[in-house]
């Protein structure tokens, strides 16, 4: 039996109790209860221990036990605290909540110096709650959720646990993680996603990244954000006074916290926080509200306040599926004096231990700091009983056997037959998704097959695929055959070969998608899309060969051939002045004369991304790339066009991209993207070959704002020398707008960018734009308004853009 105390904790009324901590007193060992009230506490031996319950709202409580066998049952009954505001004398230029959050925010340094580096355990513990599942949605059967749902299809549809231990420096800051046991509900060797640098929810930062980067209200311009108000003050286990702040929003859906934080008098450092945040402030509408609740404790070894427990509650309601759940954290066995060494930290900042997915219950029962609530342990026993079933050819068969039911809108919307079993399924895309309209090939529509197999659980798979489009205006059929193999997760090494005959925009960077010239064609009678026909066979490698280093090649032999409108009709009446353009970019008046003779050409392009001091997550199974915000990314690519039937078409060009997001905390967000190109000869070659820059003559727009312009027409800048372009823009979040009177009651963002263009043999262009963002109503703010400003040799332009930030 294990060396336990176990118990029960409620308050005065019968009511369990949830995310007390428990410890022993002047130690960090310790755990919390579970949604029932319930505890372990494990210990080494036998003897005298005196014994911590605390949570935030009641009375911490001090017991003093001598224990001589195990398990020892300890229940408590815990009081609501008696939060007092004692008499003072409030003076008219501050008040006394003011003068604490100072306090807090000029000790903040010195604070969280005390634990600079420390190891530690890491407890957590993840939760979804479904209620009243549909059981259909978009036509589809939702099934069980995993076999966890009751009769009212009311249940548990996701439960894992997570035990790591975790190294963490301050200066230069740093974080490792070393997962030693995993588990999820239903799932065999299933890593979960409990990441304790995830749960690492610092108030001490300016910003905290709990959902979206919030305001902290211990930021160093929190003022601009909150009022406080002192609502009283109590004294802990230790006789320090313990001063309870309300958190007060200067403005409803701003990026900040609703709630209470509580300040240890004199030390001003952190006692605990119960705070929530809306989906609205988040700017995630499906979510309702995100509570978090954290708890603190003193450690005289470095007279430091440290996290020891957290609880993350979350309601989530989007068309019509309820959820609800909670992510519970519990930290212990700190190390405030660690011996780091060169190797202690790298890029690689999440790993597993051997085996650390494959810990049966035996181990479970003896390592969790947590009690399983009685809903939990039904629910890994259904599950886990389930498994083995539902890995059946029987039971696969029978779930396949209603999935692959064919029904009246498969052929619009698409069809997926599945054999689970055997791990292989084939697609058709649907003719919804795979027709348009362009003036070359009239009304087209494709008929997309792609087949599917999976080798293995750790990424190695295949495919191919065929697709055959048809103009019903031309009368011409393409079709395109395909061929792809992935290898694993880790490198991601994959393999591509494709061929057929195809239609390709002149400008490979593709500013104009095929649905917004459908739209423009037929309604507006703007046919922006300019195509011609590709005959190929291509094969293409990528892999990323070391950490961060991502290597790309392809090689394609093309037989291009131009083309020429066929079609002129509209919605849109024709007038005389304004029929549909040519499909020559070169020359839209010109019906008869294509923009390039027809020719073969093989091209070859070898290129390689570098993400610096890229930081990563290596499960069992996979790799998780995350990057780098301190450092850009950096593009870099060749391409050799040669063996072409007129040799003045071959040509060499070197192309370099860099791109980077900042972080401003509270100032908002700063990115870039500058890119250029040099062609080391400058030779009359095709003129889909040229550098390019991405044009918008859309009102409405779609596509990337960091990557084209906003007010350039398609096709304007090309060159077959060099060129250079720049875009930069800031996103002052609520930075700017907040302080102005009742404009901040809107809740909008203030943007502004600038962005450039440089070709050989052509003068500047430039744009600058200022727009607002985050327009909407309630939780939903989706749309963003720019207004911008072009000029190009002395002309100039002006027009409003539109986007919707899902893009």
């Amino acid at each position: 039996m294990n060396a336990q105390i176990k118990g029960n904790i409620t308050d005065t009324k019968g009511a369990p109790l949830s995310s007390v901590s428990v410890y022993l007193d002047n130690t960090f060992t310790g755990t919390t209860t579970n949604d029932n009230g319930d505890y372990n506490l494990t210990l080494r031996k036998s003897g005298k221990y005196v014994v911590i319950f605390q949570i935030l709202g009641f009375t911490t409580l001090k017991k003093e036990v001598n224990i001589t066998s195990f398990p020892f049952q300890l229940n408590v009954v815990l009081e609501e605290q008696n939060v007092q505001l004692k008499e003072i004398v409030i003076s008219t230029k501050d008040n006394p909540a003011n003068r604490i959050i100072r306090n807090v925010i000029a000790n903040k340094d010195k604070n969280t110096d005390k634990y600079a580096k420390y190891t530690a355990k890491f407890y957590s513990r993840g939760l979804y709650k479904i209620k009243d599942a549909p059981e259909k949605f978009l036509g589809q059967t939702m099934g069980d959720f995993g076999g966890g749902l009751d009769s009212t299809r009311s249940g548990i549809v996701y439960l894992s646990e997570t035990v790591s231990e975790i190294n963490f420096q301050k200066k230069p800051k740093k974080f490792k993680e070393k997962i030693i046991a995993s588990k999820v509900s239903g799932k065999d060797n299933g890593p979960s996603f409990n990441r304790a640098e995830d749960a690492n929810i610092n108030f001490y930062e300016n910003t905290v990244e709990f959902g979206n980067d919030l305001i902290s209200p211990i930021s160093t311009n929190a003022f601009s954000y909150y009022k406080f108000k002192l609502e009283g003050s109590f004294y802990d286990k230790s006789g320090k006074l313990i001063n309870k702040i309300k958190l007060i929003p200067k403005r409803k859906n701003d990026r900040v916290f609703i709630g209470s934080i509580y300040i240890v008098e004199d030390d001003w450092a952190l006692y605990g926080a119960d705070v929530s945040v809306t989906g609205a402030q988040v700017n995630i509408p499906v979510v309702d509200v995100l509570h978090l609740k954290q708890n603190y404790n003193y450690s005289a070894e470095n007279d430091a306040w440290v996290l020891i427990s957290q609880s993350i509650d979350f309601r989530v309601n989007v068309f019509g599926f309820k959820f609800d759940g909670r992510f519970s954290a519990a930290f212990s066995e700190y190390n405030f004096s660690p011996k780091f060494s060169e190797n202690t930290f790298s890029n690689e900042v999440l790993t597993f231990e051997k085996d650390a997915t494959k810990k049966d219950s035996v181990y479970w029962n003896k390592l969790r700091p947590m009690p399983l609530t009685k809903e939990e342990v039904k629910d890994y026993s259904i599950k886990d009983s389930l498994k083995i079933v539902r890995k059946s050819k029987k039971y696969l068969d029978s779930v396949n056997g209603k999935q692959n039911k064919v029904n009246l809108l498969s052929p619009i919307t698409g069809y997926t037959y599945r054999n689970s079993f055997e791990k292989w399924s084939l697609s058709f895309k649907g003719l919804l998704g795979n027709s348009g309209f362009n003036t070359v090939q009239g009304l087209n529509t494709s008929l997309d097959f792609n087949y599917f197999k999976r080798l293995n659980d750790k990424g190695k798979q295949w495919n191919a695929g065929v697709k055959v489009n048809y103009g019903f205006s031309e009368k011409r059929i393409r079709p395109t055959l395909f061929f792809g193999k992935k290898w694993n997760n880790i490198s991601r090494p994959q393999l591509e070969i494709s061929g057929g005959v195809t239609t390709a925009q002149f400008n490979n960077r593709e500013p104009i998608s095929a649905l917004d010239n459908t739209i423009r064609s037929l309604y507006l009678r703007d046919n922006y899309l300019k195509i011609y026909e590709k005959e190929f066979a291509k094969i293409a490698y990528s892999e990323e060969i070391k950490n961060g280093i991502f290597f790309s090649s392809s090689l394609e032999f093309a037989n291009r051939k131009p083309l020429f409108n066929t079609n002129n009709y509209s919605f849109a009446k024709q007038s005389k002045n304004a029929p549909y353009t040519s499909n020559n970019p070169l020359d839209k008046t010109d019906y008869k004369n294509a923009a390039f003779k027809a020719h073969t050409i093989a091209t070859l392009n070898i290129g390689a991304t570098f993400i610096f001091n890229q930081k990563y997550l290596s499960y069992p199974d996979r790799k998780f790339n995350m990057g780098n915000k301190k450092y850009p990314s950096l593009t870099v690519n060749y391409r050799k066009n040669f063996a072409a039937s007129n040799a003045a078409l071959n040509s060499d060009l070197f192309t370099a991209n860099l791109r980077q997001g900042i972080s401003a905390s509270n100032y908002g967000d700063f990115s870039y993207n500058i890119q250029g190109g040099l062609f080391l000869k400058k030779k009359d070659i095709a003129f889909m070959d040229n550098l390019q820059a991405n044009g918008n003559q859309l009102t409405f727009v779609t596509d990337n704002q960091l990557n084209s312009f906003g007010l350039l027409d398609y096709y304007k800048f090309y060159t077959n020398d060099k060129y250079a372009e720049a875009h930069i823009e800031h996103n002052f979040r609520g930075a700017v707008l907040s302080k102005i009177p009742l404009i901040n009651k809107l809740n909008l963002h203030l943007v502004g960018g600038a962005k450039t263009l440089f070709m050989a043999d052509n003068k500047p262009y430039t744009e600058y734009a200022v727009g607002l963002d985050n327009i909407g109503f309630g939780k939903w703010r989706f749309l963003r308004v720019d207004y911008v400003k072009s000029n190009h040799a002395g002309i100039k332009n002006n027009g409003f853009l539109f986007r919707l930030s899902l893009f």
